[in-house]
C-alpha cells in the first residue's frame, strides 16, 4: 500500500475545499460592496418624481461674520446708489456706491455748505458702499469689503484716515444682493429692484418703483404708491421723500410720510419744491436739525427751513 498517495489525495481535497470557501467569501463581499453602494447612490440621488432641491445662499451679516441669509433679492448690477449724511448746515459727506463686483465706491467731504468736495480714501479692500451716517464726532460706513463683498460696518473719528469696526446698524441700513440689510441681519427685500433702505428706532422704509415699503418693527410690508420717489429721509416722527414728476413741480419735489401707523391710503403732502435740481439719475437726501441737503445731478443744495424753500 502505497501510503504517500494517500497523503497527495488528502491534500488536493483540502486544496480543493479551501479554494472553494475562499472563493464563496470573495463572493459574498463583492455582494455586500455592490448592495451598500447601490443603498447610498438610492440615499443621495433625487427620485424622479421629486423637484429639485435649493441651491444654498450664503452671505455676511453686519458684523462682517459670514452667515447664511433667508433669502436672495435683486439688486440690479451695475445701478449706482447715492449716499448722503448731513452734520449741520455746513458739512455733510456723500458717496456712491453699485452692486459688488462694479465701479469702485467713492467717498468726499465738504465743510462749507457743498461749495467744494474733498474726496476721502476708503481702502483697498472696500469694494462697495451701501450705507453712510455721520454725526459730530464720527463717521460709519455700511461697506462690501473683499472680493466677497463681505458686508462690514467701519466708523473713523479722524474724517476717514483711520478705520476701526463699527457696530451693526450704525451706518443705517443697505441694500446688498442677499437683501435688505439691517441692525439685526440681512431680511429679504419687499420689491425686486430696492433703491433706497433707511432703519430707524422702531420702523424700517424701503423705496422701490413707484411706492414706498413701511414696516413696523418685523411687521408685515406696507405699500403706500408713491410716483417718481427717489429718496428718503429721517425727519423725527415722519419720513422726508424726494420726488420727481410731480404736479406743480419742475425738479424735485419734497414730500413728507408719516412714520406713524402707516397704511397703503396714508397722504404724502409736499413739503416743497427744488425747481432747479435735476430729475434724471439717482437722487441723495438727509437733514440735520432744520438743514435739508438734497444731492441731484451734479449739484447739491442746501435748504434751511426744512425744506420749504431752496
Amino acid at each position: 500500500m502505497d501510503t504517500r498517495r494517500g497523503t497527495r489525495n488528502l491534500g488536493s481535497t483540502t486544496t480543493r475545499t479551501t479554494l472553494l470557501w475562499v472563493a464563496v467569501v470573495v463572493v459574498v463581499l463583492v455582494v455586500v460592496d455592490i448592495a451598500l453602494v447601490t443603498l447610498a447612490l438610492g440615499r443621495t440621488a433625487p427620485n424622479a418624481g421629486d423637484p429639485a432641491g435649493p441651491i444654498p445662499t450664503f452671505s455676511s451679516s453686519p458684523d462682517s461674520s459670514a452667515s447664511p441669509t433667508p433669502s436672495v433679492s435683486a439688486d440690479a448690477a451695475g445701478v449706482t446708489r447715492r449716499f448722503l449724511t448731513a452734520v449741520d448746515g455746513q458739512e455733510a459727506w456723500r458717496a456712491t456706491g453699485t452692486t459688488c463686483g462694479g465701479p469702485a465706491p467713492t467717498l468726499e467731504h465738504t465743510v462749507d455748505g457743498g461749495a467744494t468736495w474733498v474726496p476721502v480714501a476708503l481702502g483697498p479692500d472696500v469694494s462697495t458702499l451701501m450705507a453712510i451716517r455721520a454725526s459730530s464726532t464720527d463717521l460709519t460706513i455700511l461697506a462690501g469689503v473683499g472680493a466677497d463683498c463681505a458686508t462690514t460696518v467701519r466708523t473713523s473719528a479722524d474724517d476717514g484716515v483711520t478705520w476701526t469696526a463699527g457696530s451693526p446698524g450704525a451706518a443705517g441700513a443697505g441694500i446688498s444682493t442677499a437683501g435688505i440689510v439691517l441692525a439685526t441681519g440681512v431680511v429679504e427685500s419687499p420689491c425686486g429692484r430696492p433703491k433706497k433702505a433707511y432703519q430707524g428706532q422702531q420702523t424700517s422704509v424701503v423705496i422701490c418703483e413707484g411706492k414706498v415699503e413701511w414696516r413696523s418693527g418685523t411687521g408685515e410690508w406696507v405699500e403706500v404708491p408713491v410716483d417718481g420717489i427717489r429718496a428718503v429721509a429721517d425727519n423725527d416722527d415722519e419720513y422726508l421723500l424726494a420726488r420727481v414728476g410731480a404736479e406743480g413741480c419742475a425738479g424735485v419735489e419734497i414730500a413728507s410720510l408719516t412714520a406713524i401707523g402707516v397704511t397703503p391710503e396714508t397722504a404724502t403732502p409736499a413739503v416743497g419744491c427744488a425747481a432747479d435740481a435735476a430729475t434724471i439719475g439717482p437722487i441723495g437726501l438727509d437733514r440735520a436739525g432744520d438743514d435739508i441737503w438734497l444731492w441731484a445731478g451734479d449739484a447739491v443744495s442746501v435748504s434751511a427751513d426744512g425744506g420749504a424753500t431752496w
